[in-house]
This record gives C-alpha cells, structure tokens and sequence, in this order.
C-alpha cells in the first residue's frame, strides 16, 4: 500500500514540474514576436444565389515586430479551401489569406480556417458564414388534356 501511495505522489509532482517548466517557457515568450491582426475574423457572404462566387478574402497585417510566417491554413471541410502568402510578411505590412466556398452546396454555413504561423499566438481562428439559396424551382409546364384510348374493333 505504502508503495502505491508513494507512486502516486511521485505522479503528482511530476505533473506539477512539468506544468511549472510550461509556464516559465510562457514568461520567455518572445516580445517581438510577429503579430497577426486581422480587418475582421468573420466574414459572412449573407444570403447568395447557387452556385455564386464563393471567393472572399481575409486582410490582416504584421503588427509585431518580427517578419510573420504563415505555415499553414486548414478549412474546416472539403468544401473551404484557403490560399496564404507563402513569403514573410514583414512587420507593418499588409497581405491577405483567400477564402473559396464551394457555393454549389445548397443551404446555411458556417466554416472555421486555422490560420498557423509563428505570432505571438501561433494558432488563430476566423470564420466564414452565411446562406447559399437553391436554384429557383422551374414553373410548372401545364397539362394538357389527357385523352382518353380510343378500343379499336
């Protein structure tokens, strides 16, 4: 018994260490450090027609003071594909991430993109939402009179 509970403790403070070794690594944290702001975190396309231009962009600027680097963007589905800057955006600057939706997908949506670089705060999230109608429903071609077979004898 005595050798599980003094297992047990030694677990313990090995969690602690370890949460200890994560906050001075936080404090070291580097003051110049690229920053990412975006214009807006969210766009939203409101409601668009089937299959209309799903291209939207995202603008954001550099405001640390190191060159920020992009390594990655992730649409949430299939169905949202981003494109970045691959070159460093240097501090002050301005660049933009694009955004396509597949617009044949008929109904409400809402996508998230993680956005990986190496700011202050190395992963960010933006958004994109909105309605996509369907195709107007073609009018109804009229009936005509049904006519009845004629037996032949």
């Amino acid at each position: 018994m005595k050798k599980v509970i003094l297992s047990m403790a030694v677990v313990v403070c090995s969690m602690f260490a370890v949460n200890a070794q994560d906050a001075v690594k936080a404090a070291e944290a580097n003051p110049n450090a690229a920053e990412i702001s975006f214009v807006t975190e969210t766009i939203d396309y409101g409601t668009i027609e089937h299959n209309a231009d799903g291209n939207r962009e995202f603008k954001f600027k550099n405001s640390g003071k190191e060159p920020l680097i992009i390594t990655n963007c992730q649409g949430s589905c299939g169905c949202t594909v981003p494109t970045w800057p691959k070159e460093p955006i240097k501090p002050g600057a301005s660049a933009s991430i694009k955004v396509h939706y597949a617009t044949d997908r008929v109904g409400q949506f809402e996508k998230t993109i993680t956005v990986t670089s190496n700011a202050k705060t190395p992963s960010k999230v933006i958004k994109i939402k909105g309605v996509v109608k369907p195709d107007p429903t073609p009018a109804e071609a009229p009936v005509k009179d049904a006519v009845a077979p004629t037996e032949s004898h």
